[in-house]
């Protein structure tokens, strides 16, 4: 029986190295910028005590965080996608979530608190598992896509069950982010995702809750 010629092992081309590196140093050293305006910019915030201003420090850092896995999932698989379309689509949804980084930074500033010390171990270990995920194939690359905004699309609702009623500014922001995170999802399914096995999404929403539980603290 005739095996099929294995594929010859290639380097990474150079630019996409250096591409990779530098979205990396602008992720989590540079102020991110949106082109959108802020959501709820015209929106007044009641008076928060110093327990509601906490709980939504943390509750945004969280998302920040979030933000940071973002972009470098998104790098990662747009590192080795082989389809241009599906690069283009990983293009545009990290370009919003840029715009997402920069409006939970900005409320974070609002609110008085840190961002999460972690951040530089999750950009490198999401950029691992985006690599990985983009390794597989195309229609694998936008099922790991599909199920990342299902999931961080559920998990914002958490978020908006939990975020001070008055804290107006950080539920505009928050539902702003679900709606983005929803048509990224619908878009990905629109080009053929992948269905992944329930195993698969178990280990992401373990993997997911490592690094909200953590970076709600740190």
């Amino acid at each position: 029986m005739m095996r099929s010629p294995r594929r010859p092992f290639r380097l990474p081309d150079f630019d996409r190295v250096i591409t990779a590196v530098d979205g990396a140093l602008r992720t989590l050293f540079a102020p991110a910028s949106s082109v959108r305006p802020t959501p709820g910019d015209g929106v007044v915030t009641g008076s928060l005590d110093e327990a509601e201003r906490r709980l939504s420090g943390r509750l945004m850092r969280v998302n920040h965080s979030g933000e940071v896995c973002a972009q470098a999932l998104y790098r990662g698989q747009m590192a080795v996608a082989r389809d241009e379309r599906i690069k283009a689509l990983l293009e545009r949804a990290a370009r919003e979530e840029t715009e997402h980084l920069a409006w939970t930074e900005r409320r974070l500033q609002e609110l008085g608190t840190r961002k999460s010390i972690l951040d530089p171990v999750w950009y490198a270990g999401s950029f691992a598992i985006g690599a990985a995920a983009g390794l597989l194939g195309d229609r694998w690359n936008l099922g790991f896509l599909a199920e990342t905004e299902r999931q961080v699309e559920s998990h914002l609702e958490s978020h908006l069950e939990r975020l001070p009623a008055q804290d107006g500014r950080s539920r505009a922001v928050v539902e702003q982010m679900k709606r983005d995170e929803a048509q990224h999802a619908l878009s990905a399914r629109r080009q053929g995702a992948a269905e992944l096995a329930g195993p698969v999404k178990l280990a992401m929403r373990l993997g997911s809750k490592l690094m909200t539980g953590a970076s709600h603290w740190l």
